[in-house]
């Protein structure tokens, strides 16, 4: 068994982890990066490429969003790499006059955030979607959403870190940690001992396990979600495409005696450069099973047919599923753990990870440098707040009961 000294362990090698890890690299630290599997392999790899402003809540989920989208403008250059970033815009089909009345409110406050955002009505959002339904009532629109390759992303960060000096130790679960007093003196993992003082779990859906095995508090659960995936089409897409189902049901209590769809079905479609659509979603919750059922399948394509009826001649080859983390408040867990002195928590974005990726890597370096070079976005990311629901029981990803915490007195 192998041991290693730094100073930074950094567990997920996610878009998240991989930012986190190039961020921290790039402030002096010595960082290891370790993934059970392998970097791209779990949230990062299952997901849209969508880098939606207009699809977030106003407040601090908007303004976090907007800072984030704001480093993508540089990153590609940064990272010396082609992350297929386009400032493309993005669209919110509207099907029914109490999603207009939701997103007219909204669109109201993202206006007054700085958002650039418009309402349009059937015929002018059918011009710039033909393939919308009749039936669209109308839809928002907005040039400052994009969309990026999610695996050249991920690919792209976790080269950069590895020049930056991370090493990245693959196949590597973490286990347990060995403390000394409050004090982290080690990582345990299947594959070593990593002797370190801080430690970032950056898991994603796997955030609440990896918290139970060092005894942190972490209320994240994993959230299943689907995307149908086509073979190649002529263009059928411009930018990316949400329904304002979608959006409303992602904020909770969004619209009066509304209640959250079946399989929590909303309308994701978005197209990649080689022609193949990415058609979602669903969000539901089963633990750590990753096997959707037929009838969630259906229901993504048929709901998404119905936004976008030249979608029921389209070859549909294989389907993805993901999990997302899910804190309940629609942000991420950004800070120190007060159980244990040196464990951060940074997770909890679940479809916004993408997007949130940029401002979280840079967060989390300011946190461990004690700099502020961004918003004042910290205090509102406490894995304490208020607004976080008491985390369920966790439920192993896998057979066997968690190694527990080693502590050295001396």
């Amino acid at each position: 068994m192998n041991t290693e000294k730094c100073d930074v362990v950094v567990i997920g090698a996610g878009v998240i982890g991989a930012c986190i890890s190039w961020r921290l690299a790039q402030a002096g630290l010595r960082v290891t990066m370790i993934d059970a599997s392998a970097p791209g392999a779990g949230a990062s790899g299952s997901c849209d490429k969508a880098i939606f402003l207009q699809s977030k809540r106003p407040g601090v989920p908007m303004h976090l969003a907007r800072e984030s989208r704001s480093m993508y403008a540089t990153l590609a250059d940064e990272l010396d790499a082609d992350i297929d970033f386009h400032p493309s815009g993005g669209m919110v089909a509207i099907e029914t006059g109490a999603h207009r009345a939701f997103m007219e409110t909204f669109i109201s406050a993202q206006r007054a955030a700085g958002i650039r955002v418009e309402l349009l009505d059937g015929d002018s959002a059918r011009q710039r979607q033909p393939e919308l339904a009749p039936h669209v009532l109308g839809a928002s629109y907005s040039p400052d959403d994009a969309e990026v390759d999610p695996l050249a992303l991920n690919a792209a960060l976790v080269d950069a870190a590895v020049r930056a000096g991370v090493h990245v130790r693959r196949h590597c679960e973490f286990l347990a940690i060995t403390r000394r007093g409050d004090r982290i003196e080690s990582v345990e993992t299947s594959t070593g001992s990593i002797t370190c003082r801080l430690v970032i779990n950056s898991a994603g859906p796997y955030a609440g396990v990896v918290g139970d095995r060092a005894g942190v508090r972490t209320p994240i659960r994993p959230r299943r979600g689907t995307i149908l995936i086509s073979e190649p089409q002529p263009k059928m897409v411009a930018g990316n495409l949400l329904c304002a189902q979608y959006v409303a049901s992602k904020h909770l209590g969004a619209l009066p005696g509304g209640t959250e769809p079946r399989h929590g079905i909303g309308l994701s479609l978005g197209q990649t450069a080689s022609g193949t659509l990415l058609i979602g979603g669903s969000r539901e919750f089963a633990g750590f099973d990753k096997r959707p059922s037929l009838d969630v399948l259906a229901h993504i394509a048929s709901h998404a047919s119905r936004i976008v009826p030249a979608l029921k001649d389209v070859r549909i080859i294989r389907a993805m599923t993901g999990l997302r983390p899910y804190t309940g408040d629609g942000l991420p867990i950004i800070g120190r753990a007060p159980e244990v002195e040196g464990w951060i928590t940074a997770a909890g974005h679940e479809g916004d990870g993408i997007a949130l990726a940029p401002i979280t890597g840079v967060l989390v370096r300011d946190l461990v440098t004690g700099e502020r070079t961004t918003g004042d976005f910290l205090p509102h990311l406490s894995g304490d707040r208020d607004t976080l629901p008491a985390p369920p029981m966790a439920e192993a990803p896998s057979a066997g009961s968690a190694p527990t915490t080693r502590r050295h007195t001396s």
